[in-house]
């Protein structure tokens, strides 16, 4: 979130643009962005009020372009097209573009910021793995970066609908959302970035739809959103943690 406004983006195939909607989906802001939309997943917000676009689906394990790019600001409130700060990296252990199928671990839709750092977790592709994600940290600066591996995680199941399309933490920094088709999993009680060492509990949902991302409103209440497909989704969730 950012003021008043949900920042919501498309992904692969539109056009590069950043959308400030209300809270009962109208869109009050669009922002044009100085840049291509090769995959855009995931938005994240720092400390100081700056917006981060993550350009890293990375469906097929093959692009060596991933990026993030990082808005000003001063420049959300812009009427013309937003030249972006470039944080280029790449994974440190693929060596191989696309990798072989059972160790396709590098498509990513989730990331958030946390003390000066970007925490990047990973969305498996490998059958029957589907349910692990690596945690990595790269610097929330211009330049090319190699990202360092922290963690790995892996979720209560396999399936498809159970890997990671998005994480945030909350303001207080003492809860991270990690997010599925199925569940919302929520860690506490760590030290320093040693989320996945903390306290887990999970909250399983009453349906599954392409959910793709979680927003915390305050340090006890999350928004979550899932995509229009096949009929159904296209909306915006509120979820209490108690």
């Amino acid at each position: 979130m950012g003021s008043d406004l949900i920042w919501m983006i498309n992904d692969a195939g539109n056009p590069p643009i950043v959308y400030g909607t209300d809270l009962k989906g109208k869109i009050v802001k669009s922002l044009k962005i100085n840049a291509e939309n090769n995959d855009w997943e995931e938005l994240t917000t720092d400390d100081k009020g700056n917006l981060y676009i993550g350009d890293f689906g990375n469906n097929n394990n093959k692009r060596t372009d991933l990026v993030i790019l990082k808005i000003k600001k001063e420049d959300l409130e812009s009427t013309v097209p937003i030249v972006t700060e470039k944080i280029s990296f790449h994974y440190p252990d693929q060596d191989k573009f696309p990798p072989k199928k059972k160790k396709k671990y590098f498509d990513c839709e989730a990331f958030f910021f946390f003390n000066d750092s970007l925490y990047l977790f990973t969305k498996s592709r490998v059958d029957n793995k589907h349910g692990k994600t690596n945690m990595y940290k790269i610097p929330s600066k211009s330049g090319c970066h190699e990202a360092l591996k922290i963690d790995t995680y892996n979720t209560s199941c396999n399936k498809i609908t159970c890997w990671t399309t998005s994480a945030d933490i909350s303001p207080d920094k003492s809860k991270v959302a990690l997010l599925t088709p199925e569940a919302l999993i929520i860690f506490t009680d760590f030290e320093n970035d040693e989320f996945f060492n903390g306290k887990m509990k999970e909250y399983p949902f009453e349906f599954i739809t392409q959910k793709e991302s979680v927003c915390f409103k305050d340090n006890d209440t999350v928004y979550i959103t899932d995509e229009y497909t096949f009929g159904i989704g296209g909306n915006l969730y509120e979820l209490e943690l108690k």
